[in-house]
């Protein structure tokens, strides 16, 4: 049974993200509203998995969450997010999934992020809303060859 912390500050969603994954057979280790409760609880419990909403309380960003806990190692991440335009990289995490979602959008998302940390490989089909986070290009040289 696989591990998952959730950082959502609103109550309703990460209670019905809850309910979903317990359903389909997860086990979640917390809920946290904010990026203190979300470290804490992922350093507490070591999560496989986390599904982490872009905005949260306190002014927080979900990616301060990944970039913490990148001693963890092997940690699945998963953007839930409303904003359609944020740019995140693979640094970041592995894949976002737009709001609203359906139950099974969410656990095929958390499938293909369980196959990319064991064998480095995205298989589809992609749920509706589903992104893999691309790698972050190289910076570019400005300098002039000749």
């Amino acid at each position: 049974m696989l591990k998952i912390l959730i950082a959502e500050d609103d109550s309703t969603i990460a209670s019905l993200m809850e309910d979903i994954l317990v359903e389909y057979g997860y086990e979640v280790c917390g809920i946290a509203s904010t990026v203190a409760e979300a470290v804490a609880l992922a350093r507490t419990h070591r999560p496989d998995l986390a599904v982490i909403d872009l905005r949260l309380a306190n002014n927080g960003l979900g990616t301060e969450i990944a970039a913490q806990l990148g001693e963890l190692g092997h940690l699945g991440v998963l953007y839930i997010t409303g904003a359609s335009q944020a740019i995140l990289t693979a640094t970041n995490g592995h894949a976002r999934l737009a709001k609203p979602f359906r139950d099974t959008e969410l656990v095929r998302s958390l499938e293909i992020v369980t196959e990319l940390l064991s064998s480095g490989l995205a298989s589809p089909p992609f749920p509706r809303g589903f992104h893999l986070l691309p790698v972050a290009a190289a910076p570019s040289s400005l300098g002039w060859s000749g």
